[in-house]
């Protein structure tokens, strides 16, 4: 790799050199009036991807090894906007399912390696993380073609049964005790809990949440930012679309005096060491065992939250809405779960009187000796 600072123009120079893997005549491409070291970077490997596409040409397979087209392939998606937290997932997916590959010929991993990757190395894994190693997999394969170093994209497409699992919840009466206990305990964590069960925000919609988007005079909060640790803050929610949701009046009341408590911080919820390093599972849990309720994750709050909804009669567009689910199939877990789905089907069910009084039975033998 050449990668050089000028320093006369205050610029940088890149270079790339390699032989024909059949001719042996080397060929080079350079790029001069660099602006930045990143850029240079982005640069090079373009020459990269250009010198092996003219080797082999567009429509044949590549030689260029697959620990190259890792690194040209993280490259693009930092430069297609994905988020670092999307990008860190493709990292550690690939990486730790493919390394095996990183010295061979991306041309030489056949369809039925990476089948046998997906059906049998991790046979033993959930469908939902073998879909993501398989959706990881076609995405590098795709932009190797699209960059034309190799042919034909050799990920295969594969089904999977994934069974729709209805999730952990707390019933509506957990969900009193819960907080009540929270309230008595005087827990630090009681607002946040109870701006969980009570308007289904996620983790990161809740750490993010600022007086700016709360209506305290119209019940409202407008859920519009989101926070990860690896993305940190961002001006956008999980699907990308701001959302409302309604202030229930025991929210209400907590909001305020958090209000009045914390008027000069920016944020709505208190800030926790515990939640800033990300251990609200597991505190939620601990406390949930320590009360005799269920254990169930944090996340599982949002559940709770759409299940007690749906069990109240709320349509579920709503609670759609309000929750920021985009799939309707994600909503008929919950459905299924309240029970609305199928609450009033034998009402019309009769088929016989089972308030009768039942006659007198008698054995056979007593029958006999009357």
């Amino acid at each position: 790799m050449a990668i050089t600072y000028d320093e006369k123009t205050g610029t940088w120079e890149v270079s790339y050199s390699k032989r024909h893997p059949t001719t042996r005549r080397p060929k080079t491409l350079r790029r001069k009036l660099i602006k930045t070291k990143a850029e240079a970077q982005r640069v090079y490997n373009e020459l990269v991807v250009k010198i092996e596409a003219s080797f082999k040409g567009p429509s044949s397979d590549g030689s260029l090894l697959y620990k190259n087209l890792l690194e040209l392939f993280f490259i693009s998606l930092e430069e297609r906007d994905y988020t670092p937290k999307t990008v860190e997932n493709y990292k550690l997916c690939l990486n730790a399912h493919t390394s095996k590959w990183a010295t061979r010929p991306i041309s030489s991993i056949t369809t039925d390696e990476i089948r046998h990757l997906i059906k049998g190395t991790l046979a033993d894994r959930s469908p939902s993380q073998q879909k993501n190693v398989l959706k990881y997999l076609r995405g590098l394969f795709t932009y190797a073609v699209e960059k034309g170093v190799l042919g034909r994209n050799p990920v295969p497409k594969l089904k999977f049964r994934t069974a729709d699992k209805i999730k952990s919840v707390l019933s509506e009466q957990q969900l009193r005790i819960f907080l009540e206990k929270a309230k008595e305990y005087d827990h630090e964590w009681y607002p946040i809990w109870a701006t969980a069960v009570y308007t289904g925000m996620r983790n990161g919609e809740l750490y993010a949440l600022t007086w700016d988007n709360v209506d305290l005079d119209n019940r409202l909060i407008k859920v519009a930012m989101g926070w990860s640790h690896v993305d940190g803050f961002k001006d956008y929610t999980k699907n990308g679309m701001d959302r409302m949701v309604e202030i229930a009046p025991p929210l209400l009341h907590i909001l305020k005096e958090l209000k009045i408590k914390n008027d000069d911080s920016v944020f709505t919820l208190p800030r926790i060491d515990d939640w800033d390093a990300g251990r609200q599972a597991e505190i939620v849990r601990t406390f949930l065992l320590g009360i005799n309720l269920p254990r169930v994750r944090f996340h599982d709050l949002r559940a709770s939250w759409a299940t007690a909804c749906l069990s109240r009669g709320i349509e579920p567009v709503k609670v759609m809405s309000a929750g920021g689910w985009k799939d309707i199939k994600t909503m008929m877990i919950y459905i299924r779960k309240a029970g609305i789905s199928i609450r009033g089907m034998t009402d019309s069910l009769n088929f016989h009187d089972a308030t009768q009084s039942s006659g007198k039975v008698l054995k056979l033998k007593q029958v006999a000796d009357e």
